[in-house]
């Protein structure tokens, strides 16, 4: 750990440094996170897949669906895959300096890093996702449209809103303890409030502006627009701009306001 902050230090901006310190930390994570597992990468996309075969099971064999289009296991994945990034990361972020917290106070790179990692390392299995997504859509027929090109845009937003999230949870849970249980509660909560297993289009008339202000809602928009165009919600997405942008600031903000205090208590 002490090559973050020695090696090659002194011919190296500041910027370049953070770089590679973030990117030595998030593949340590992932390293650790499988290296003691048969099935590695695996584990990274079972838990959305069985998620998809329950729900698709439920609303095309039990129920009769009325959320949705069709394939709607590729309108489930592309919900589903983005939410396994935003639940991993929020509920990592609430440990991200208590178990690290020596190296956390010992170790002089930028505090940031300890939160951003959890959020790149999740991020990363992520874009290990897609290769599924994209076996199921040829598999059901589903057509790759242009609006595939936006997919970077809702990359970045959602990576936004999680680094506001993440600087915003991981300093308090130092002090309020309970804020990680909390977190799992509104995580669970969030689920079914967020487009995920039906479209914004798909609740009540009169939920539909509230609904923008979900964040996920124009970002998932945007997921989903690949294979369906008529999900893509302009007035969605701007919203969920300006709210992951909001949370980024708030969370800058906090975050240096209370790193010093977090370090005392750590």
């Amino acid at each position: 750990m002490a090559g973050l902050v020695s090696s090659g230090a002194s011919s190296r901006s500041p910027a370049s440094r953070y770089r590679s310190a973030l990117w030595l930390l998030t593949t340590r994570d992932l390293k650790v996170r499988y290296s003691t597992s048969a099935l590695g990468y695996f584990w990274s996309i079972l838990d959305p897949l069985v998620m998809s075969g329950i729900y698709w099971f439920v609303f095309t064999q039990v129920f009769t669906r009325e959320v949705g289009e069709d394939p709607y296991i590729v309108f489930l994945l592309c919900g589903l895959l983005p939410w396994m990034w935003f639940t991993g990361a929020a509920s990592d972020s609430t440990r991200a300096f208590i178990s690290e917290a020596k190296l956390v106070r010992s170790t002089k790179i930028p505090r940031t890093i300890w939160v951003f990692r959890l959020i790149a390392s999740k991020g990363v299995e992520f874009l290990a996702s897609l290769p599924v997504l994209a076996a199921f859509a040829i598999g059901a027929g589903a057509t790759l449209t242009v609006h595939a090109l936006l997919w970077p845009l809702a990359f970045l937003l959602q990576a936004i809103l999680l680094m506001g999230i993440g600087l915003i949870v991981a300093p308090l849970v130092v002090f309020f303890r309970d804020l990680e249980r909390a977190v799992k509660l509104i995580l669970r909560f969030l689920f079914y409030a967020s487009p995920i297993v039906y479209a914004s289009a798909d609740l009540p008339e009169a939920f539909h502006f509230w609904a923008a202000f979900n964040p996920l809602s124009g970002i998932f928009s945007i997921y989903r627009a690949a294979f369906f165009p008529d999900q893509l919600d302009w007035f969605y997405v701007g919203v969920s701009a300006a709210m992951s942008i909001a949370f980024l600031l708030v969370g800058l903000l906090l975050f240096r306001r209370s790193i010093r205090a977090v370090l005392k208590e750590i």
